[in-house]
């Protein structure tokens, strides 16, 4: 059932819950910021944030915020990290650009990212086993003082918008997830939020309650799948993913690292997409042979058991795929300069554009309550 029927300013008819899917991926989740400004220029509004690393970042600014405010935020916060490196006209080529990307992206590695992390005055290899210093190249210390600037966590764990962040036991290898609602609720500080984005050896694990957390990315880098196990009404999901899972062929062996990092980490989004839509198509057809049955069998235990399986609550789900530059290489997620910020921040706002300017099959699918997912970015 529609929340709302579609209007001129109003492009799609928006069911019981709209979630928004936020991956991991370092310097590019400037994108995630850019879908989120033009889902919000066209009123759509998000019931639930789910994000892993860069993802859990951009989620706790968007459900830590009221709404007037959160471009606002996502925008400060995003400035903050790119306001370290020079910004200076290059020649539009695509040579040129690479190396300026390069270049960023070691400055990077070597100073750090105001309001983030900096690198440790004791090197990792040199300082005193089981200490801070000896566990990871930088010292992340600095985020907790940013989310804490920008984040309201008395409305991000009470307000409206659902947040739920994944991360990984260091010691168990256990992937669980953090959630201000539902069987996993917890009380959510900016602990939870660097936990989730502490990829090492880079960064630094974080304690929270006795135990050691990294970067949920190491296991799962889209929290896609806790948010459908966790469907209990129908369900609008925007999936934002920073590495795309189909590219070329490399060439160099700039192109072989940025490939590996794509296959990577776009791990398991079109996988756990295509074996829910296979598993939905065998729940209709259980559902179309039991409406075939006669009255005789109501009564079964076993059909009743079936018609609780097929009973499923209609499931949408449009991915926006960030597809990187000709010249970004294996260093995209760590390149925070404010010239690439402002463009993935662009092609993130583009890719909503041009998702709602097609969005007819979406949204008969939202009124029919049908299942299906969508790519329509896609013009390959």
């Amino acid at each position: 059932m529609a929340r709302r029927e579609s209007t001129s300013t109003d492009p799609l008819p928006l069911p019981d819950e709209v979630v928004l899917v936020l991956q991991g991926g370092g310097a590019l989740g400037s994108y995630q910021a850019g879908v989120y400004e033009a889902l919000s220029e066209v009123d759509i509004q998000i019931d639930r944030v789910a994000g892993i690393s860069i993802g859990a970042v951009n989620s706790a600014i968007i459900a830590g915020n009221p709404p007037e405010r959160r471009v606002e935020r996502l925008r400060a916060f995003w400035e903050r990290m790119t306001s370290a490196l020079p910004s200076f006209p290059i020649w539009p080529n695509d040579q040129v650009r690479e190396f300026v990307h390069e270049w960023s992206a070691g400055f990077v590695a070597t100073v750090g990212v105001p309001g983030f992390f900096h690198p440790r005055l004791i090197p990792a290899p040199f300082a005193m086993p089981g200490t801070d210093d000896a566990l990871s190249f930088y010292d992340s210390s600095a985020l907790a003082d940013t989310l804490n600037e920008l984040v309201d966590w008395n409305l991000l764990n009470d307000g409206p918008v659902r947040l739920s962040v994944g991360a990984v036991d260091v010691e168990t290898g256990n992937f669980d997830y953090f959630d201000t609602r539902g069987p996993r609720k917890h009380r959510i500080d900016a602990r939870h939020i660097m936990a989730s984005g502490a990829l090492p050896p880079g960064l630094p694990p974080v304690e929270i309650d006795k135990r050691l957390w990294w970067d949920g990315g190491l296991v799962s880098n889209t929290p896609l799948g806790e948010v459908i196990a966790d469907q209990r009404e129908d369900m609008l999901v925007f999936q934002v993913d920073l590495f795309s899972s189909v590219n070329q062929a490399p060439r160099t062996i700039n192109d072989v690292i940025a490939r590996a990092k794509e296959i990577q980490f776009s791990s398991r989004t079109r996988q756990i997409t295509d074996q829910l839509m296979k598993q939905r198509a065998e729940h209709a057809a259980i559902a179309r042979l039991l409406a075939k049955l006669p009255p005789d069998f109501d009564q079964d235990p076993d059909v009743a058991e079936l018609r609780c399986i097929a009973s499923e609550y209609a499931l949408n789900i449009v991915h926006l795929i960030y597809r990187a530059n000709a010249w970004e290489g294996g260093s995209r997620d760590f390149e925070f300069s404010r010239r690439t910020m402002q463009e993935h921040w662009a092609a993130g706002r583009s890719a909503v554009e041009a998702t709602i300017s097609r969005s007819g099959l979406l949204a008969r699918n939202i009124i029919d309550g049908r299942s299906a997912t969508f790519d329509l970015t896609n013009h390959r």
